[in-house]
């Protein structure tokens, strides 16, 4: 038979002794509802983490890898490549990003190299949780006599995304700078629209640290309605940007202008910087449009990536 053990109230009124231990009987009582609301919060969900560190140099007449650091998700492939240049692959093993996430690259083409970067697949931006934005850093360098050329896919934004992206480039005397960034703002053929969402962009070039160009896009709330001007994008979905900064960038403007459509357009804003803006109904018209103009003034044929 279980016992009970008597107690008896200590001289200050606030304690009882129970078996020569002291209990203080006035604590503040449990809130089970806090509890309660603790054990069933929504948990933290997990982020995306990865970064790549390239670089480039010469041996032997043709381009090599001199370093290469990847960490978290973001790796990085090196097919066989034409024209004596290194060719990256750049791949996000998470499949996708969503807020929060946080992608960085950084590479550079040493003295008289040449090193070109793109993306596997198309990037994702997926529905983001009230809060921070996926964030997707780039800077890129080119020392004297070298060429970088950025070459990545679309980046798809679905609505509810939330996506703050930038792009420095830093390019030492006569290097070059070959750059397309295409923006896909929901699939058209999915029948998605961005009634919700969020983008930001900022593109910065220098030369010899002085700054040659810049460019910011800021989106944000229901995206398909602001496209939708005529002053905007007149209802297109898909744009993409087009920069080349090299000695020779005056020579390719008439070319370049030839091979745009009519819904895009193309100027020599300064000397040695060439820019053209593309807009398209939807990702297949627009990669219609880039498939040449990326073969022209890339000097080759576009990465394989590009044509499957």
């Amino acid at each position: 038979m279980r016992q009970k053990c008597p107690f008896r109230i200590a001289p200050d009124g606030n304690h009882a002794i129970q078996m020569g231990v002291i209990f203080n009987w006035t604590r503040p009582p449990i809130n089970i509802a806090a509890h309660t609301d603790q054990a069933f919060a929504v948990p933290m969900q997990p982020r995306a983490r990865g970064a790549l560190r390239i670089s480039s140099k010469t041996y032997g007449g043709t381009s090599v890898i001199d370093d290469l650091y990847q960490q978290g998700c973001f790796k990085a492939l090196f097919p066989r490549a034409a024209a004596g240049g290194l060719t990256g692959v750049f791949l996000n093993t998470s499949g996708g990003m969503t807020g929060g996430d946080e992608l960085s690259i950084h590479a550079t083409a040493g003295a008289d190299s040449r090193l070109t970067l793109t993306s596997q697949a198309a990037e994702r931006v997926y529905l983001a949780q009230p809060g921070p934005m996926a964030q997707m850093t780039t800077r890129l360098v080119a020392k004297g006599g070298a060429r970088i050329d950025w070459l990545p896919q679309e980046t798809i934004l679905f609505n509810g995304s939330a996506l703050r992206r930038k792009l420095e480039v830093d390019l030492t005397g006569d290097a070059c700078f070959f750059g397309v960034e295409p923006l896909v703002f929901g699939r058209v053929s999915m029948g998605e629209t961005l009634s919700d969402a969020r983008f930001a962009d900022n593109i910065t070039i220098r030369r010899d640290g002085h700054p040659i160009f810049a460019d910011a896009v800021r989106l944000s709330g229901d995206i398909h309605t602001q496209l939708a001007g005529t002053a905007t994008a007149g209802g297109n979905c898909a744009m993409a940007s087009v920069i080349y900064a090299a000695p020779d960038a005056e020579a390719l403007l008439a070319p370049l202008r030839a091979l745009l459509p009519a819904s895009a357009g193309a100027s020599l804003i300064r000397d040695g910087v060439l820019y053209a803006r593309l807009l398209a109904p939807d990702s297949y018209i627009l990669r219609q449009s880039l498939v040449p103009i990326i073969a022209r003034l890339h000097g080759a044929a576009p990465p394989k990536t590009w044509m499957l």
